[in-house]
């Protein structure tokens, strides 16, 4: 009744957790440690956990600095977290000062009650209570009155539920704390141990609190052998004895001693719900750990089913304290089930507890039942409304909403809940299509990792990857406006989905864990980095931004790491983990998302330059000198000679059994010998195009067919990487140098021309006008639309540039058809031209010298564009002032344009025209210029004015300096610390280059332009016509399944603990030796004759 009075009537919060505080009554002094548990210790653990703290609720004593400890806390304390700590006073009616206040024959509630402050304690009820209870057994002047009524109350709440109104799946801890306290206290100990209320007791704080210190010391003591098996059922007559000297030493001047030693003996029987807390010892910060120990001991006492410590459990994930839940919850002596630990799982994620979540998983909780795809979507659904993350799925679900709004049968309007934060709040059962689904999610991802991987989770939601975006949307409301059975499965992929929930709100421990757990390494790691740096060029908050990169860094370098450790143990196997296709990331490979996530120094890895090598150099040795290609290349009857070097040819299945895995191979470095993994891409290529022909005319297997050696030599060299490259560079070449002999010798102005070089300059551009659709057409996954891939081709810098190239060329073409427009046309061939041949730059990015300054020179533009900002504003400060003090008047554009921009800007290199700008010295010859404004308007040149000469010249000289002193120095610095900083990684983003060079030219037709349109048409027929699918547009891309794949994700598993073992152990030896130095520093200090003499003066 008194409980439901509090809760119900009075409004008072129900407790996740009661501490009963004992002694320290009275006048008493208390101890200055004392006063610091309570307010730094108990009253702060008290307010994490919305406990009540019961005491006598007076202004004296341990009541009073309670009292003042929470007002303090309250007082510092957000408005949210106000009222979690609540102060509930028991004191008898008795012993109130002023108790006559609180009566009143009508009733009054709340009661009034007046107090004087002052710094002395008194009897007074202290007004930082938030509630009092008060005991009257008609006695006045006398403490006790309460004890059983206090006892009774805190066994009656244990019993009672956590949450309103008993909601809660545990019961409320109650834990009674006894500060100092007489003899009397002994009593009140014992009726609370009957009750198996455990206790806390502050060891030195008094007499009573020192006494049960030392039975709890006399309980761990060894028993004598002497001991009979009766005395070993309860309290030996030793013991009584030892019991009673104790009580004699403390309470010397108390009457009833066998009273106390009853007392004393019971509460030494029930000592495994004592804890003892030296406060002298232990600091107040670890107070929360004192009082969740003690619950965890009381609890354990009374059994050790699992279901019995979940309330335990729940205290120890809220106060986040997993040292505790390991030493007491999870050493062996609870059995704990997957239902026990599936509420506090959901917990710990929720609020971000990594080491939980890991203790969870090693202790019972299976993932894979745990998760289903409700609960994934419940996680989504409690995210911050501050997160980034949030107003991206917030945004996917407006969307849907408001088509699940139209598609609403209008017949029921009621059924529907306005939306009020759906991503906040559980979802709501009534009304499904308002809340976030997987779908959502789905779409976030797709933005932030781009057509690298299929859609997310489109195959429990039953989509299709090339179905269109409004039509998903209206499947995805049908789904949920029904059963939506998919909600009830299990996550396919726990780990990756849990990974990607803690990536997406930049958790980094958690991530990290998740990534611990999670299959393919190196691909999830560099999935995380791409979608951490997509989202920091969305985050706003500098801080937030700063993490997201510098966990995106950390990925990176996870990558890096676990690669490493693959490549050591089996280059072979790297190689292939390379360009695996993952099921887990939608399809993607390592190098297709370090490609999206701009991973440089993983691309700068020896394993990958050395795969990017070989594909390279196909089936030739990359050994061969470039001569020997150039001379093959116009020569081609000389490949089939010793000139070129190229590897020896295997069976088809002899090359993918050295590639993948022999029945033979172990998993933890055995490996088979590769010669060229260009020979798997071939291959799967000639595979691919036999079985299309195959399902139309049943012809013999890829394997059982071998081309000739005339055939297959001529497809080894021209279908090389290296080859088309260097083809293309060599016509390339020709290419300038036949439009340079058209522009400077042959450009005649029509009638007469255009003459047949221009006419086959003109097909040559047109065969580049195919290749280039060719690639935009080809970019991409197979799952992007025609107007996706033209994006992704137009983010390119040098596609962009051939673009321009191609619309100049068709604009000077245009025009020079024309007499009229036959300067303009030429004009912009001309410009044309420049553009073209600054396309060799990227042609030259693939030299190891030449690339790493190419790269320093595509930065220095940028602080060129800098160092024109400031120039270009100074520029045309000095500029207009010039003109305008050198001429009165003088209204011609052109001049004016001149004069303001031009010449300032010759000015910087050192044509200064003192006969222009000194009017004085050098004055206008009579005749030469005027002042009337109609001659100047006719173009008559303008007099200059000869009285402010000398502004022009102090102008002239601080331009001068300004701009050759400050501005070109800064212009120099500028490069210096760019040149400087990309000369440290030039090597790391050259090789990043490098692959996306490799990746176009390997992607490229054998043939160069202008022959190039010979391989479209053959292309056109074999794509078109005989419907034989590409392999290149994947880009490097293996499917291995079973258990070849099994095999792999194995081996890179145990790569990666070997990785995490030897960083764990590197950081231990670390600490190790440190604590070393450090100790030998300090005995070597105190071991000094310094020190010792120092001591010896101070005695």
């Amino acid at each position: 009744m008194v409980y439901t009075l509090m809760t119900a009537h009075w409004g008072l919060p129900s407790p996740n957790l009661v501490v009963s505080v004992e002694g320290g009554e009275g006048r008493e002094a208390l101890k200055p440690w004392v006063r610091e548990v309570l307010r730094q210790g108990l009253v702060r653990a008290a307010q994490s956990t919305g406990a009540w703290i019961l005491t006598g609720g007076l202004r004296e004593g341990v009541g009073r600095c309670l009292g003042e400890a929470v007002r303090d806390h309250q007082t510092a304390a957000s408005s949210l977290s106000q009222n979690k700590v609540i102060a509930v006073g028991v004191a008898p009616w008795g012993l109130v000062h002023n108790r006559q206040q609180l009566v009143n024959a009508q009733g009054s509630f709340p009661a009034r009650y007046y107090v004087q402050n002052t710094s002395q304690d008194s009897r007074c009820l202290d007004n930082n209570y938030q509630a009092f209870l008060l005991v009257d057994d008609g006695s006045v002047g006398r403490r006790g009155a309460e004890m059983h009524f206090r006892a009774n109350l805190e066994d009656y709440i244990s019993h009672q539920r956590t949450g309103i109104w008993g909601s809660g799946s545990i019961d409320i801890p109650v834990l009674c704390m006894l500060i100092s306290g007489e003899a009397s206290m002994l009593e009140r100990v014992d009726l609370s141990l009957r009750k198996a209320t455990p206790w806390l007791v502050l060891k030195g704080s008094g007499p009573a609190a020192d006494l049960i210190c030392e039975l709890v010391e006399l309980s761990t003591m060894p028993q004598s052998p002497t001991s009979s098996p009766a005395d070993k059922e309860g309290p030996s007559v030793e013991q009584r004895v030892r019991v009673r000297e104790r009580i004699r030493r403390v309470f010397p001047s108390e009457a009833d001693l066998e009273k106390l030693v009853d007392q004393a003996l019971s509460i030494f029987q029930n000592s495994d719900l004592i804890t003892v807390f030296n406060g002298e010892q232990e600091g107040a910060d670890d107070f929360d750990t004192v009082l969740l120990k003690a619950l965890v001991r009381a609890s354990k006492r009374v059994s050790s089913d699992a279901s019995v410590n979940i309330e335990e459990l729940k205290l120890a994930v809220a106060w986040n304290r997993v040292d505790i839940a390991k030493s007491e919850l999870f050493n062996g002596d609870i059995q704990w089930r997957y239902e026990d630990l599936e509420d506090s799982m959901t917990d710990a994620l929720v609020n971000d507890k990594p080491e939980f979540v890991r203790l969870f998983t090693e202790n019972g909780l299976n993932i894979l039942d745990y998760l289903t795809n409700r609960r994934l979507e419940s996680l989504y659904n409690r995210l911050s409304d501050s997160s980034l993350v949030y107003a991206l799925l917030q945004r996917k679900l407006n969307e849907r909403q408001g088509l699940a709004s139209n598609m609403a049968p209008a017949s029921a309007p009621e059924d529907r809940t306005p939306l009020k934060s759906p991503i906040s709040h559980p979802i709501n059962d009534s009304d499904p299509a308002r809340a976030l689904s997987l779908y959502e999610v789905s779409r976030v991802l797709w933005d932030l990792l781009g057509d690298v991987c299929q859609p997310f989770y489109f195959g429990p939601l039953g989509l299709d990857h090339g179905t269109s975006t409004r039509k998903a949307l209206k499947q995805m409301t049908k789904l949920l406006l029904g059963e939506s059975p998919y909600k009830e499965q299990c996550c396919l992929s726990p780990w990756a989905s849990l990974f990607i929930w803690a990536v997406l709100q930049n958790r980094s421990e958690m991530a990290i864990f998740f990534w611990q757990m999670a299959g393919e390494s190196v691909l999830s790691a560099l999935s995380g980095c791409k979608m951490l740096r997509e989202l920091s060029k969305m985050e706003t908050e500098t801080e937030s931004k700063l993490a997201m990169k510098e966990l995106a860094h950390r990925f990176e370098n996870l990558a890096h790491d676990v690669f490493s450790e693959c490549y050591k143990s089996s280059e072979s196997r790297t190689y292939t983990l390379l360009i695996r296709k993952s099921p887990v990331w939608g399809g993607a490979t390592c190098l297709q998302m370090a490609t999206a996530a701009e991973a440089r120094l993983f691309f700068s890895h020896d394993g990958v330059q050395s795969l990017l090598t070989q594909i390279w150099w196909g089936d030739m040795e990359d050994s061969t000198e470039v001569w020997k290609l150039v001379l093959a290349f116009f020569f081609p009857p000389l490949i089939y000679t010793n000139l070129i070097d190229f590897r020896e040819e295997e069976a088809d299945d002899q090359k993918m059994e050295e590639v993948f895995f022999q029945r033979g191979d172990s998993l933890d470095g055995g490996d088979a010998t590769v010669r060229s993994l260009a020979d798997i891409l071939h291959t799967n290529e000639d595979a691919e195009e036999y079985n299309a022909l195959r399902d139309k005319s049943k012809g013999p297997s890829p394997s059982s067919q071998k081309l000739p050696f005339v055939f297959q030599r001529w497809r080894q060299f021209w279908y090389a990487p290296v080859t088309s490259f260097f083809g293309n560079v060599l016509m390339y070449f020709l290419f300038l140098l036949l439009f340079a002999y058209i522009l400077l010798v042959d450009f005649k102005k029509p009638p007469k021309g255009p003459t047949p070089a221009e006419f086959v300059l003109y097909f040559w551009v047109f065969t580049l006008v195919c290749e280039e659709i060719r690639q935009s057409m080809y970019t991409g996954t197979t799952t992007v639309t025609v107007w996706q891939r033209m994006h992704l081709y137009i983010q390119d810098i040098w596609n962009k540039c051939d673009l321009t190239a191609i619309l100049l060329f068709s604009l000077g073409l245009v025009c020079r058809m024309f007499p009229w427009s036959y300067k303009f046309g030429r004009a912009v061939m001309c410009l044309d031209y420049m553009v073209f041949t600054m396309r060799l730059i990227h042609i030259f990015a693939v030299n190891k010298q030449l690339g790493p300054k190419i790269i320093i020179v595509g930065k220095m533009v940028k602080d060129v564009f800098f160092f024109l900002f400031f120039l270009g504003i100074w520029l045309m400060a000095y500029g207009v002032a010039n003109q305008a003090l050198i001429y009165n008047f003088d209204s011609r554009p052109e001049w004016i344009f001149r004069r303001v921009f031009y010449r300032p800007y010759l000015h910087i290199y050192g044509q200064v025209a003192l006969n222009e700008l000194d009017a004085e010295k050098y004055s206008d010859e009579p005749g030469s210029c005027t002042e009337n404004e109609t001659l100047i308007e006719n173009g008559i040149e303008p007099c200059r004015q000869a009285d402010t000469s000398w502004l022009v010249l102090t102008l002239l000289s601080i331009y001068l300096l300004v701009t050759n002193i400050l501005l070109v120095n800064l212009l120099i610095a500028m490069f210096s610390y760019t040149f400087s900083k990309v000369q440290e990684r030039g090597d790391i983003h050259w090789k990043f280059q490098r692959y996306k060079l490799l990746v176009e030219y390997h992607s490229r037709p054998c043939l160069a332009p202008p022959f190039i349109i010979i391989s479209h048409i053959h292309l056109f027929i074999k794509r078109k016509i005989r419907q034989v699918p590409s392999v290149k547009m994947g880009h490097f891309v293996l499917e291995i399944r079973g258990r070849k794949a099994s095999q792999l994700n194995t081996w890179e598993s145990i790569q990666k603990e070997n990785l995490l073992s030897m960083q764990s152990k590197r950081q231990r030896n670390s600490d190790t030796e440190r604590l070393k130095r450090t100790s030998s520093k300090s005995v070597g200090y105190l071991s000094s004759p310094s020190h010792s003499h120092s001591n010896c003066s101070n005695l």
